[in-house]
């Protein structure tokens, strides 16, 4: 009973010590907790949401022929990066049919030997500018089918102007057009390219849906171009299908007595002040 009586006192008198320790810090810390809470609760509380930037997807028009079966058009191919697609290239010159293509300094570290044939063929190609490294010439962060945008005025120079300066190295003579990547811009950043000194080149038919459609839909889609259009292709996807209907489609126009014509060989018209 004496043994049991102590052990209890004991338990009471340690019980009453950590209830005066804790005490003691509850004592102590007040002013902080909910400060730190709060710092938390700052930090992690969702930033406010910033407005995507308005994006436009300029269209382009070429004068037009008006000549019943002998429609004009202007045939324009981007060569983001990859390789040559030579299903396309090889018809182009065979058929000897004129474009305008638009390569990036990425491309045509690629792509020597395409290269060589487009400076070969001064007649049928007009080469001009896709910029640096494929990124789209917005001038305030976003993403654009999932690719990151140049984000300011700065990258977007940076884009065109390394563009450019990879052409002259390679042998091109100096451009005058830009398209970047996506086609897509908002409309600060077509005011910076135009003050650059560029035309920017958007388009009326998207012949190949970014060179992610079939062989037989971008067959139809290139073959149903009318008098003053500006097709938009890709040359630069050798193992996708729409190259092949690229190709077919460019036979078929000729067949039809169809005028093909470099952007360079004609007036134009571009919406969204892209021409102007």
């Amino acid at each position: 009973m004496i043994e049991t009586h102590y052990m209890n006192r004991i338990l009471l008198a340690s019980a009453f010590l950590l209830v005066n320790i804790s005490a003691a810090f509850a004592d102590g810390i007040p002013s902080v907790v909910p400060a730190s809470v709060g710092s938390i609760s700052a930090m992690v509380s969702p930033a406010p949401r910033v407005p995507a930037p308005k994006l436009v997807e300029p269209h382009l028009h070429i004068a037009r022929s008006n000549v019943a079966g002998h429609a004009r058009i202007a045939l324009t191919f981007d060569a983001c990066m990859g390789q040559a697609d030579e299903r396309i290239l090889s018809t182009l010159v065979r058929e000897r049919i004129p474009a305008t293509i638009f390569v990036t300094a990425r491309w045509l570290k690629r792509n020597p030997a395409a290269l060589a044939v487009f400076l070969q063929n001064p007649d049928l190609f007009e080469l001009e500018n896709h910029g640096q490294n494929h990124i789209p010439a917005v001038d305030t962060p976003t993403l654009v089918y999932g690719i990151a945008s140049a984000g300011s005025p700065q990258a977007v120079r940076q884009e065109v102007e390394g563009g450019a300066a990879a052409m002259v190295a390679a042998g091109i003579p100096a451009p005058h057009w830009f398209r970047g990547s996506t086609a897509k811009y908002d409309l600060s950043a077509i005011g910076e390219i135009r003050a650059m000194g560029y035309r920017i080149a958007g388009y009326s038919v998207n012949g190949d849906g970014g060179s992610l459609l079939g062989a037989v839909i971008t067959e139809k889609r290139i073959a149903s171009a009318k008098d003053g259009d500006v097709v938009i292709s890709h040359i630069n996807q050798p193992t996708h299908a729409a190259g092949e209907g690229v190709a077919k489609a460019l036979v078929d126009l000729k067949a039809k007595g169809t005028e093909f014509v470099r952007l360079e060989d004609v007036e134009d018209t571009g919406d969204d002040k892209t021409t102007e």
